[in-house]
Parts: C-alpha cells; sequence; structure tokens
C-alpha cells in the first residue's frame, strides 16, 4: 500500500458519487506554457498563487475577515503576519490533510526566509489567489489571464503555484 493520497482517483470517484453522468476531466495541454528564467533566482522577485480563500484577520483577536472574497482572483499583502491569517475554505480534503498551518498553503513565511538568507531577491508586496470554479474555461479566458496582469504589475520574476 502507498503512503501518498491518489488524489486523480479520489476526484474521479467523488464526481461520480455525486451522481455526475461523466467523470471529471483533468485540463490537459500539449503545449506548456513555461517560461525559463532570464536571471538566477537571487535576483528575482516572488510571489504565490494559490487556490486557498487566504484572508486576514482585521484584529489580533478577531475572526472577522479583512475583506470578503468576492471576485475569483484577489490579492492579499505579503507583509500580513502569519499569525493573522487563516482560510475558511471548506473544499478540501479534510481526511487527508488539514489547513491549521497557514504555510502548508501560503509559504509565504518561507519565501520570507528565502529573501533573508539571499536565495530571492525579494518578495512582491502581494501575493495572489484564486477561487476555484472548476471551470476551466474560466481559468484560461478570466483568472490566469488576471494574475498575469498582477504579476507583471508587481514585477515579478517568478510565482509559486500552490494548490489546495
Amino acid at each position: 500500500m502507498s503512503d501518498y493520497v491518489r488524489y486523480i482517483d479520489k476526484t474521479r470517484e467523488y464526481y461520480l458519487s455525486q451522481g455526475y453522468d461523466k467523470p471529471y476531466k483533468w485540463a490537459h495541454f500539449e503545449d506548456i506554457p513555461f517560461t525559463e528564467l532570464t536571471k538566477p533566482l537571487d535576483q528575482c522577485r516572488a510571489t504565490i498563487v494559490s487556490t486557498s480563500s487566504i484572508t486576514y484577520r482585521q484584529e489580533e483577536a478577531s475572526d472577522a475577515p479583512h475583506a470578503t472574497l468576492t471576485d475569483s482572483v484577489y490579492s492579499i499583502d505579503t507583509d500580513v503576519p502569519k499569525d493573522r491569517l487563516f482560510t475558511d475554505i471548506g473544499h478540501f480534503d479534510s481526511h487527508e490533510t488539514t489547513l491549521e498551518d497557514v504555510d502548508s498553503f501560503y509559504p509565504v513565511t518561507h519565501l520570507r526566509n528565502l529573501v533573508a538568507e539571499g536565495r530571492l531577491d525579494s518578495l512582491a508586496t502581494r501575493c495572489h489567489g484564486v477561487l476555484t470554479s472548476y471551470s476551466q474555461r474560466r481559468t484560461l479566458e478570466v483568472d490566469a489571464p488576471e494574475v498575469l496582469r498582477r504579476c507583471r504589475e508587481d514585477q515579478v520574476d517568478v510565482a509559486f503555484m500552490v494548490p489546495v
């Protein structure tokens, strides 16, 4: 028996159990839109793109979010202290994982450490999230171009993609 979670199989089983006639169709691309870095990481500005609904408490003792997430793409300042960050996301495999450790789905602390160690040049002033709509068309035509626009606006060289 393997120690890892077979998410593709679990997703297929889940969709069939919900009454869908066909199993979930995974996105597939013949051409991968990948661009090699033109400079070393220690000269790059980085950001995070996550599929979590990360937000932060208005006040340290409050669970009230700073903002209501209504758009599928949102941004959050990277200088918000980790202890004020949280998610109220409900659509993840709670039997196989947990979202108690914010750095597991929004690793801004790790990126800050890489900057402090000189392994990255800098961290953008904001990171981005995409609330999944499970629409490949929306992802390609709306969400991805908006994330790219924001990354370019922030002069980002490299984005760390963190799915939830």
